[in-house]
């Protein structure tokens, strides 16, 4: 389920914190707030996939106030029910073990204040061409069925105004995490072979070492912090630290632990890994910063004999 890269970047945000608030915060209290983190990410994960039974609902509410109407049409009494007879959306309603983990963590969209997103999205989806052309298709296979909730939810559900401003409202912390979850939501949808085999995604997967990565990446940075220090100085010709940009400096530290850490992980990945992220987190002109000095240490702890690296992909 978890991608390395976000994760580095749950570190690099968790870093910052710590080093600005150090006074106040310990190494085990930054560890917990960022497993913390990652946990919340999970939610917001389970409220988007249940995003799908609660448009069924809105759908079917509407289809109950049509057929009540003082004198119903032969369409209000008959409707198509291509959408909320889908079999992945019955198949997440009907999930009692993501119902109850949603049931365990407190994730639902029960409030009134909740359903009236969905009562205003459905009748935005309801105007969209990817439902209108569905709803009107012959074909009402598995697959047809399956895609059409892949472009349901990139084009109306994860684009929608409504629901963006809801986790925007709720936990500012999601903005950084919705791209990730919603492309878990598309990757629970489409790993659906047929109608008996829905599965939502773990937190963790069986026998991974996502969690340990995260924990020894934040420890090992905070524990070669100075020598970190000592070494960017170094090799930026002695420039002050208080002259490098506070991202850079963090994004430098996390690869030098890094380097150091994971004998498993190339070298090469390391370095690309948090050059692309420099692109996102730092300024315009930190990408060639960070390549020149993630270099020259480089050749430096190789020399240091600092760096070993063991398996595939050795020191490459």
């Amino acid at each position: 389920m978890l991608n390395r890269r976000h994760l580095r970047i749950k570190v690099l945000q968790m870093l910052y914190t710590f080093y600005n608030q150090k006074e106040s915060m310990d190494l085990k209290t930054a560890n917990t707030q960022l497993l913390e983190s990652v946990d919340l990410m999970y939610d917001l994960y389970l409220y988007l996939l249940l995003t799908f039974q609660e448009v069924k609902n809105a759908s079917l509410s509407k289809m109950e106030d049509r057929a009540n109407k003082l004198r119903p049409s032969f369409e209000d009494l008959n409707p198509n029910r291509k959408f909320v007879d889908n079999s992945i959306v019955e198949s997440i309603t009907n999930s009692n073990p993501l119902q109850d983990l949603c049931q365990r963590r407190n994730v639902n969209w029960k409030s009134d204040e909740r359903q009236e997103i969905f009562r205003k999205l459905f009748i935005e989806i309801e105007k969209s061409e990817v439902y209108f052309e569905h709803m009107e298709a012959i074909e009402n296979d598995f697959s047809n069925a399956k895609n059409f909730l892949v472009q349901l939810f990139r084009n109306e559900i994860a684009n929608s105004p409504l629901v963006y401003n809801f986790f925007e409202e709720e936990e500012i912390r999601w903005m950084d995490d919705i791209d990730l979850a919603c492309s878990m939501v598309i990757k629970t949808i489409k790993n659906t072979k047929d109608e008996g085999s829905f599965e939502f995604l773990p937190l963790y997967k069986d026998n991974d070492d996502e969690k340990e990565f995260i924990t020894t990446l934040l420890k090992q940075t905070v524990a070669i912090d100075q020598e970190s220090e000592k070494m960017i100085a170094e090799l930026a010709d002695n420039w002050e630290l208080d002259r490098i940009a506070k991202m850079d400096v963090l994004l430098l530290k996390m690869a030098f632990a890094e380097l150091q850490s994971f004998e498993s992980i190339p070298t090469k990945v390391t370095i690309n890994e948090y050059l692309e992220i420099s692109k996102y987190y730092s300024t315009p002109k930190s990408n060639v910063f960070i390549n020149g000095i993630l270099d020259k240490s480089l050749k430096k702890m190789t020399k240091d004999k600092k760096i070993v690296k063991t398996g595939r992909g050795l020191k490459q």
